[in-house]
């Protein structure tokens, strides 16, 4: 039976040491090697085509809702109004980007953005991955499965309902101020404070989402060889000496990966739970890119001005995500593309 266009085999006979000559020991052994060249492009469609077939709808989605809208980014090059269109609107060149370098609103919301993103790196990123070792660490399935409904059934609620319920407990006139009032102190409102708004969003985003992305790496603690940890203990290796030796290494490659797409999105913290709160803080502490480009843009109409910021900020982010990557490669992980 002949073997496929893709695969070669070779079949050789061991010489002696001569290497013309045949060996004093008796006739050479016979060796065969299967060597894989690389399809006709014709030979993988047939063989993968129902593969491609499944990924169509991904596709067409990723092109129409990301890829598509990517071409109204030519507005940040024009004085843009939609009662005339993108076809008749005069061109402008950089002067968006000219006007947007010189706004300082532009910058607070920058400055408070990153400082946000710096904030919750430090103190948010890395609570998941506790997380998923304590729920690994459970022994009983049932409870197992009954913490994890708890802690992922947050990320279901919407920001209006997760605000909310922090109002509630935080607000003026929400449970933590009563039960000080009742007890001879006065009250505080959390929820109003400018000075601890920073606090108030990464606690707000630890109590949505800590649980849900727990699953990532859950995933990644499944995938680590039992053996090694059985192994380990009968060397006389702790519980700790186990988890620092395998389970964190285990973890790095999606860590890292994780870290760079999260460095990649660093100047987008969200929208709705920074709106939702703005009036309460104030500008100067709620403000913060997605927030400022709903103010200048769809209030004011600058419509251009809106499309120069977003646009400095995706290629902000696609910065981030190469230089991550690149130190990724540095430190021998693999990042979100392999090293050329």
């Amino acid at each position: 039976m002949a073997a496929p266009d893709h695969i070669a085999v070779e079949r050789a006979t061991d010489a002696g040491p001569a290497g013309d000559l045949p060996s004093p020991a008796g006739p050479g052994i016979t060796r065969t090697r299967v060597r894989i060249k690389q399809g006709s492009l014709r030979a993988r469609f047939r063989r993968d085509w129902q593969l491609l077939l499944m990924t169509v709808p991904a596709i067409g989605l990723l092109l129409l809702f990301h890829y598509v809208p990517l071409l109204g980014n030519v507005i940040a090059f024009q004085d843009y109004s939609p009662y005339v269109g993108v076809k008749d609107s005069p061109w402008v060149g950089m002067s968006n980007f000219q006007w947007l370098m010189f706004d300082q609103s532009f910058w607070d919301a920058t400055i408070n953005t990153l400082s946000i993103t710096t904030f919750q790196l430090i103190f948010y990123f890395p609570l998941p991955i506790l997380l998923a070792i304590l729920l690994d660490s459970v022994v009983r399935p049932r409870l197992r499965l009954f913490i994890q409904g708890i802690v992922y059934m947050p990320h279901f609620f919407s920001w209006v309902l997760v605000v909310t319920l922090f109002q509630q407990m935080f607000g003026g006139a929400g449970l933590l101020a009563q039960i000080l009032r009742d007890h001879g102190f006065a009250g505080v409102d959390i929820m109003t404070n400018p000075d601890t708004f920073i606090l108030l969003v990464t606690a707000e985003t630890v109590w949505k989402d800590a649980g849900w992305g727990t699953i990532i790496f859950l995933a990644a603690l499944a995938a680590i060889n039992p053996h090694l940890y059985e192994a380990a203990a009968v060397d006389g290796a702790s519980r700790w000496r186990r988890l620092w030796h395998i389970t964190l290494p285990g973890l790095r490659p999606v860590f890292v990966l994780l870290l760079i797409l999260r460095l990649g999105d660093a100047l987008n913290v969200g929208f709705e739970q920074f709106f939702l709160q703005r009036d309460a803080v104030g500008r100067d502490a709620a403000e913060v890119l997605d927030t400022f480009m709903y103010w200048r843009t769809l209030l004011t109409g600058e419509w251009s001005y809106g499309a120069a910021a977003g646009l400095v900020k995706g290629v902000a982010g696609l910065i981030l995500i190469l230089i991550a990557n690149k130190v990724a490669h540095r430190f021998g992980e693999q990042g979100i593309y392999k090293r050329s």
